[in-house]
């Protein structure tokens, strides 16, 4: 190679060169993020995270640590490693969601001045060879005074049809274009908007809420609530402050028949009795099924309950020891109430299923086997003792139904309820789960009003012939749902053609 050729081979890039490269390089880079099938591949891709993340249950789900120890190690590794356990807060479904975002916006401010002239400065006028181009065209001749005459008809005829008509004349000829729904050139904008609205929702939820558990019992508090954090396969709980403290002041449950098991089966309805304190004062409320309850920030759902055995209420017969006729009394969980002569009943604990256990006295089950109540019987000289009242009839020498105080003790009746029940507790500062519901219902609209509604236009131009007749070239589109604009364009031409009968009609409709 001679040193000629081994210049020109070699020949330096200018700085110009190197401009228009990068320049290239972010158009083709602004064309592929503006790219429609670009953003259908991300949707498609966000789409299947989203299934993953239903598919597979979340760590903030109530039940999921049942569900992860049924899992197999190799499972739960590969899973953790992929972070399918907390999916929607993963970096990748962020990406995607980041991407997605950039590209439905630069996508609509490419387009979205194209539709904006279908608006605005929407097509008046049209040729003949404009006109026998469109999907719907026609032509007709009519009699009329004058060409106002003629186009003032047709612009009738439209209004009869929905129409909404304007009346231009260019180059010696009078065109009337008439249009209805053209709105709907904008409605993709707006399903646009819907999905960022989700997205935005999504994104303000997965990264700024928390959700835990708080397990209540009547008579307890909660100041804290418990949440999981996962690290790969290893699932632990994390005690999280609450700005508050939550009192449990009564539970209880609605059963399908009061005989029944407390499962789930069994019930109607879960309701929890809660006080919330804080520095702004205390605040009753009632948390049940499909009624949540807001605070500050935080809502308050059913999760689960332990379904072990407890009373509510507990009805007792109170026979005295000395004679004489047998008193009744009801008293709430964890309360208590006075007797005439002065002696005092607190309910201290229920048992569903009394046993003797390493001489202390516990539950053998779950269920109402055995139930008993545990008395606290302070006397008006104030001596107090421990008592027991069964649902079933002791035999009089049983040392745990003797005589207490004075009296001997027998429950009568019980309102079944469980030994707690466990609060989701999710804080959503940002209200994104809100956000999220109003893209839901915007997209909904959106869709309908895109999909269910068209927009269609129609020419018609009219020209003088001889004989003081007039002909009207008619043509029409729309952007969808052409068997709607088929029917409307013959409604149109018969009420153009049926207000002048010796009209001759040559039809050239595709």
């Amino acid at each position: 190679m001679s040193a000629v050729e081994e210049t020109k081979s070699k020949a330096p890039t200018t700085p110009a060169a190197s401009r228009r490269e990068s320049a290239s390089l972010l158009t083709r880079g602004l064309d592929l993020l503006s790219s429609v099938r670009f953003g259908v591949s991300l949707l498609i891709l966000l789409v299947v995270a989203s299934m993953i993340g239903m598919l597979i249950m979340q760590q903030e789900v109530a039940g999921f640590a049942e569900y992860y120890a049924e899992l197999t190690p190799s499972q739960k590794l590969i899973y953790g490693s992929l972070g399918f356990f907390n999916i929607y807060h993963s970096w990748y479904f962020n990406v995607l969601l980041l991407v997605l975002s950039i590209n439905i916006t630069l996508a609509s401010v490419d387009r979205f001045p194209k539709a904006w002239t279908f608006v605005s400065r929407p097509k008046l006028d049209a040729s003949p060879t404009y006109l026998s181009g469109q999907p719907q065209h026609d032509s007709l001749v009519i009699d009329g005074e004058s060409r106002s005459a003629a186009a003032e008809r047709v612009a009738a005829a439209c209004r009869k049809v929905g129409l909404k008509p304007t009346i231009t004349e260019k180059n010696n000829r009078l065109c009337v274009f008439a249009e209805r729904g053209a709105w709907n050139r904008l409605g993709a904008y707006g399903v646009h908007v819907a999905l960022l609205t989700i997205f935005l929702g999504g994104f303000l939820t997965a990264q700024f809420s928390r959700v835990g558990q708080i397990r209540l019992t009547p008579g307890e508090s909660a100041s804290r609530m418990t949440e999981l954090v996962f690290t790969l396969d290893q699932v632990s709980n994390a005690s999280v402050p609450l700005p508050f403290t939550v009192i449990c002041t009564d539970i209880q449950q609605k059963l399908i028949q009061k005989d029944g098991t407390i499962l789930n089966n069994n019930t109607l309805d879960w309701l929890t009795r809660i006080k919330i304190k804080d520095e702004h004062g205390e605040h009753e409320a009632l948390v049940h099924l499909n009624h949540p309850y807001d605070y500050r920030g935080y809502r308050f759902f059913q999760a689960s309950f332990d379904d072990t055995g407890s009373a509510r209420t507990i009805s007792l017969r109170l026979k005295p020891q000395t004679g004489g006729a047998a008193q009744e009394v009801q008293i709430q969980r964890n309360g208590s109430t006075m007797l005439p002569d002065g002696t005092r009943l607190d309910f201290v604990n229920f048992f569903p299923d009394f046993r003797i256990i390493g001489g202390r006295p516990d539950t053998a089950s779950k269920e109402y086997n055995n139930p008993a109540a545990q008395l606290k019987v302070t006397t008006s000289t104030g001596q107090q003792l421990s008592a027991y009242a069964f649902a079933s009839e002791l035999p009089d020498n049983a040392p745990v139904g003797a005589p207490v105080g004075g009296y001997k003790f027998r429950m009568m009746d019980f309102e079944k309820a469980p030994l707690a029940h466990e609060l989701s507790v999710k804080y959503d500062p940002w209200h994104g789960s809100q956000v999220f519901y109003l893209g839901g219902a915007l997209l909904i609209l959106t869709l309908c009003s895109v999909f269910f509604f068209s927009h269609e236009r129609v020419w018609a131009l009219i020209e003088e012939r001889a004989g003081g007749s007039y002909e009207v070239l008619l043509g029409a589109n729309t952007n969808r749902n052409l068997q709607a604009l088929e029917t409307r364009f013959q409604r149109l031409t018969n009420a153009v053609a049926t207000d002048n009968s010796p009209s001759l009609h040559e039809a050239r409709t595709l």
